[in-house]
């Protein structure tokens, strides 16, 4: 999975709420520039659409709603992430077994499994 992919990920779960690109950006770990750059990409593809809305401080928000072509997305992007972190399980797993083999590896989890 790509950085790309990452934050559209991030973005997509975070639909469905009203919030500011700001707020949008500190909880999911990202600039401004960028989430407003990717969201962009994202209402451009179809994958979100965006709803505007007046807060209580009459400021300017919007709500970005999911799509059916951007659920469809965020289901193969959370393919993708799942396959990979399963892979990236089993090379450590594989790691761990040949540091046994070769009496690197002593184990020091208090329940003596891994």
């Amino acid at each position: 999975m790509s950085s790309q992919e990452e934050i559209e990920l991030k973005i997509l779960k975070n639909t469905g709420k009203v919030i500011s690109q700001k707020t949008l950006a500190e909880d999911i770990g990202y600039s401004v520039g960028k989430v407003n750059f990717v969201l962009k990409g994202l209402l451009s593809k179809g994958y979100i659409k965006a709803e505007k809305f007046i807060n209580s401080d009459k400021k300017l928000q919007y709500k970005y709603i999911l799509t059916q072509e951007g659920f469809k997305e965020k289901v193969i992007i959370t393919e993708r992430f799942i396959k990979r972190k399963k892979e990236e399980y089993d090379e450590l797993q594989a790691d761990l077994e040949k540091y046994k083999e070769e009496n690197i590896y002593t184990n020091t989890t208090s329940e003596g499994r891994i």
